[in-house]
């Protein structure tokens, strides 16, 4: 059932005032014409008109003040008011209309049953000047009656249904806001985790390069100069490429207008994966990579591969700096694309549920992005990632 919605002190003001009308109005038309037919009421009818009559009106509008909080019980008590109360029959039409407004037949039909009464009873109670018969009297307050209840039920329904409508209208439009708030705030945790995949995958190569070069600068203080510049130089080509991948990634995730939503080049893929191949070499690495693809994957798969293939050789380099890292690649169009990367695992390694990392959670993400599986671990004393990606995602 929809709450009633707060009245200002106008709204209170005009809907009294009209029940007073109503309630003068028919009062005056009542007893008026008694009065200029120099009718003397006796004495108990000249005390009913006059005091008992007033005094009811009064009570029933205190009682309709309170329609709101007892609808029911204030529209019984006005419409029974008004079978011997003319000035009772305002209020008693306002708690009506208002209990209409609930739209509840089972509470509406007992108290119209007793407004209709009441209007019989009126009749009886106050004689007419006209007075044909006592059953014509009584048929044509029933009639007029009956028309206006018709008309006071009729405007409490409508009342209702509109008020019904405007809030249903603005609980939906908070839940629409309600839910574009979570779809704002999903895609920002959507793209702070893709922010995050895209820093870890590009900078964490290079900057590993950076710390195992600086680490043997730091130990190996009894190297030549020639070593040490050499060294040194490396330390710097990577900071500068670290930096120029940071530029690149930024970029990338900064290209939200592009028209068919892929990220702008330059991109990496599986034509770049020698010169990663050869980066790690250079660093001290020993890699045997085996390419078997009949031919370069989509952009989307290749990116995956080259950054699955990143992933792990950026793992060996720092959990097992001195084992030789095998890459094997195969697959084609219609056959998908099968990435294997092993290493053995040293003595004294960290065990493969620590080496789950952040970088292997990314990987997962981007793989399960494509449709495709990813699993690793330790496998005949090697660590061992496997994934199979779809050729087109």
């Amino acid at each position: 059932m929809t709450p009633p919605p707060p009245l200002r002190w106008w709204e209170y003001a005009w809907r009294l005032g009209l029940a007073a009308l109503v309630s003068l109005v028919a009062f005056l038309v009542t007893v008026g014409p008694l009065a200029e037919a120099d009718y003397e009421p006796s004495g108990a009818e000249a005390f009913w008109i006059l005091l008992a009559d007033p005094v009811l009106g009064l009570a029933a509008f205190v009682l309709v003040l309170q329609r709101r909080r007892w609808p029911f019980v204030v529209a019984a008590l006005t419409a029974a008011f008004s079978a011997v109360s003319l000035l009772a029959l305002g209020p008693a039409t306002l708690a009506l209309a208002s209990l209409a407004t609930r739209r509840r037949p089972r509470e509406l039909a007992p108290v119209v049953a007793l407004t209709i009464a009441a209007t019989v009873s009126m009749e009886t109670l106050y004689p007419s000047i006209e007075r044909e018969s006592w059953w014509v009297g009584v048929l044509s307050g029933v009639l007029g009656g009956a028309v206006v209840i018709a008309v006071v039920v009729a405007i409490g329904y409508a009342v209702g249904a509109d008020r019904e409508g405007r809030h249903t209208l603005r609980e939906r439009a908070e839940t629409n806001e309600r839910e574009q708030q979570a779809r704002v705030a999903a895609a920002r945790a959507e793209e702070r985790t893709r922010i995050a995949r895209e820093m870890h995958d590009v900078l964490a190569h290079r900057i590993s390069l950076v710390s195992m070069h600086a680490g043997a600068l730091t130990y190996r203080d009894d190297l030549p100069r020639e070593q040490q510049i050499a060294v040194a130089r490396t330390i710097e080509d990577n900071a500068q490429l670290a930096m120029s991948d940071l530029r690149t990634v930024l970029g990338v995730l900064r290209s939200d207008d592009a028209a068919d939503g892929m990220p702008e080049p330059p991109q990496p893929g599986t034509e770049d994966l020698p010169a990663l191949v050869a980066e790690a070499e250079v660093a001290g690495m020993r890699v045997l990579l085996d390419n078997q693809l009949t031919q370069a994957p989509p952009p989307t798969t290749g990116r995956t591969l080259y950054r699955i293939v990143q992933e792990c050789l950026t793992n060996a380099r720092k959990h097992a700096p001195a084992c030789s890292v095998t890459v094997s690649i195969e697959g084609g169009p219609g056959e998908g694309v099968d990435v294997v990367v092993s290493n053995p695992l040293p003595v004294g390694a960290a065990t493969p549920e620590r080496l789950r990392g952040l970088g292997l959670l990314g990987l997962d993400e981007r793989v399960a992005l494509l449709g495709g599986s990813l699993d690793h671990g330790e496998t005949g004393g090697r660590f061992v990632v496997r994934a199979s990606l779809p050729w087109a995602a």
